[in-house]
């Protein structure tokens, strides 16, 4: 069953933001996973959520999902994410049925 990233991020220093997003795209290939949502145009529907970007990413499976975000290879590049800005994530099982 797939398994989701969903990021919300507000970016502060665009520079580094730009060298983090130059290497996630071969990492989240490298654990099966694609880039479902990477920005883009937002409504809110419900609720003051109003984040700045968000970021959803589909994995094969939860345990996938585990092994890119807690891998030696994505703790340098998620340090520079956190420091280009201010972010939530979680990870979320998909639905089977």
């Amino acid at each position: 069953m797939a398994a989701y990233i969903i990021v919300e991020i507000e970016t502060t220093d665009e520079a580094l933001m730009a060298e983090y997003r130059k290497h996630t795209p071969g990492l989240v290939a490298k654990f099966g996973g694609r880039f479902i949502v990477r920005g883009g145009k937002m409504r809110t529907l419900e609720g003051d959520w109003k984040p700045s970007r968000v970021v959803v990413l589909e994995f094969p499976s939860y345990e996938a999902a585990e092994k890119f975000y807690d891998s030696d290879d994505y703790k340098p590049v998620l340090a520079m994410r956190v420091k280009a800005g201010r972010s939530k994530a979680i990870l979320v099982d998909g639905h089977s049925g």
